[in-house]
């Protein structure tokens, strides 16, 4: 049976070329949702960049990042303005929704740890954010920018996130976690429903 929905996704080429120049960072990402996974990144924060191919790998999202921002001062200008290209280019890829299931969830684990995502591409900029680190940094990477980053996706993508670190005794491990849930939660919410033909899913008409 021919699933037009997702014909009608696929022809849409679901991709998205996005750049941010501000005093402080100069941000270029170009993002296919109907990727394979493949990353490349280049922001200067190595953890950071680790946590990025998660979210390309795990989401099924062909992504690239290329950064320059102020290191010499700390990474959170960097991180939190390749969250915000990251959710502009979300926007732009995503177009009218129309078609899709637009909530997506997921619990992964890593050992010790879990994690739990919800994501709904509602249009309205929303995050909940509960992950009890149980340190301050991972190597040099400080993880109040795991929230920043999020923060700034979700203004721009226009998406509900919630994020529960439900256990983990190794930040490394919750962190990572976080991101590989969010991944497979936004996979499932930008993938067609073959049910929907073509509607946009949402009582209003609009999202």
């Amino acid at each position: 049976m021919h699933d037009s929905s997702l014909s009608l996704i696929q022809t849409a080429m679901r991709q998205a070329e996005i750049s941010r120049n501000t005093l402080e960072t100069r941000i270029r990402v170009v993002l296919d949702l109907d990727g394979t996974g493949v990353s490349k990144l280049a922001t200067g924060v190595g953890f950071f960049d680790h946590m990025l191919d998660q979210v390309a790998r795990h989401g099924m999202i062909d992504l690239s990042v290329e950064a320059e921002g102020d290191l010499h001062i700390d990474a959170h200008h960097t991180v939190e303005d390749v969250g915000i290209t990251i959710g502009q280019a979300l926007a732009k890829a995503l177009g009218d929704k129309k078609g899709l299931r637009r909530y997506g969830h997921a619990y992964v684990p890593l050992d010790e740890a879990l994690s739990r995502v919800v994501v709904d591409l509602s249009g309205r900029p929303g995050l909940v954010f509960n992950v009890p680190f149980t340190r301050a940094a991972i190597g040099e990477f400080d993880v109040d920018l795991v929230r920043e980053f999020f923060q700034g996706l979700v203004n721009h993508a226009g998406m509900t996130l919630h994020i529960d670190a439900l256990r983990g005794d190794n930040s490394h491990h919750q962190a990572e976690t976080v991101f590989k849930a969010f991944a497979r939660a936004l996979r499932i919410a930008v993938e067609a429903d073959p049910r929907a033909a073509g509607a946009i899913p949402s009582t209003k008409g609009a999202l």
